[in-house]
């Protein structure tokens, strides 16, 4: 693991694979670190230069004050970029983390050559939810939400059937700084591309869990529709973490699209 300092932040960041291979960037969502792709990025660093990263205020990223934005968040992952010498990449984000992709790919569509956005929309929640969560999470701490949360995150199988990683999930959202996450509830708050996104041209795929609470499939599919040439893909038995709960049919559709798109 390495740390830097961009944009007046230190961001913590790993990387794997081969360094002159074509690389991905992975984003991670609300709550969560790194971590998450881990699975996903042991998979396809045989073939690909694969960067985790924590963004700001959450992990082991540094918590910088906020309130942040989806803009500021971009800048970081490109600035990030930089300090790499990527000057081309494929972005992956679920999540605020897929919020963070669509915005690259409208400030820096030259860089990219794929794009995936997994369970995010163009816009996601209202101020209402997120003023609510904000003052839940100040007041009480991420503990205090932390059920509510694991039933977005995940299907009732994965709570029946999967306590033990259940109980680690939830000790990484709760690892999360209640000011870091506040912060990045603000930055969804006051997110919304929905009138930005088709002129986006990066190729793009956009997966979403058949059972995401979070972000339902049918506002992730309005969201691919609207940009062009986008494809769909739904993910069975899977909720609003797919690098979790199937990591293996997740991989499959970012394997099929790198293989058309990063390997031409």
């Amino acid at each position: 693991m390495a740390f830097t300092r961009l944009n007046n932040v230190r961001l913590h960041w790993r990387e794997s694979g081969p360094a002159n291979a074509p690389a991905i960037i992975f984003a991670n969502s609300l709550g969560t670190d790194c971590r998450l792709w881990d699975e996903i990025a042991h998979a396809l660093s045989d073939r690909y230069r694969v960067v985790l990263y924590d963004k700001r205020g959450h992990g082991l990223s540094e918590n910088a004050p906020g309130p942040y934005s989806i803009e500021m968040l971009a800048d970081d992952a490109l600035a990030l970029a930089d300090h790499l010498g990527l000057d081309k990449f494929a972005f992956v984000g679920l999540s605020i983390g897929g919020l963070i992709a669509q915005q690259i790919a409208l400030k820096a569509p030259e860089r990219l050559t794929a794009l995936v956005i997994c369970d995010s929309a163009a816009k996601i929640g209202n101020d209402e939810s997120w003023n609510a969560r904000i003052k839940a999470v100040m007041e009480h701490g991420l503990a205090s939400i932390a059920g509510p949360v694991m039933e977005r995150w995940f299907t009732p199988a994965f709570h029946a059937e999967r306590q033990v990683e259940l109980q680690g999930w939830i000790q990484m959202l709760c690892g999360t700084p209640n000011d870091g996450y506040a912060a990045a509830c603000a930055a969804l708050r006051a997110a919304d591309l929905t009138d930005k996104i088709a002129a986006i041209r990066t190729p793009t795929l956009v997966v979403c869990g058949d059972g995401d609470q979070s972000t339902p499939p049918a506002l992730v599919q309005a969201t691919a529709a609207l940009i062009p040439g986008a494809r769909f893909a739904l993910i069975e038995n899977c909720s609003h973490i797919p690098p979790a709960e199937q990591p293996a049919a997740l991989l499959a559709l970012l394997a099929r699209h790198f293989e058309e798109h990063l390997n031409a």
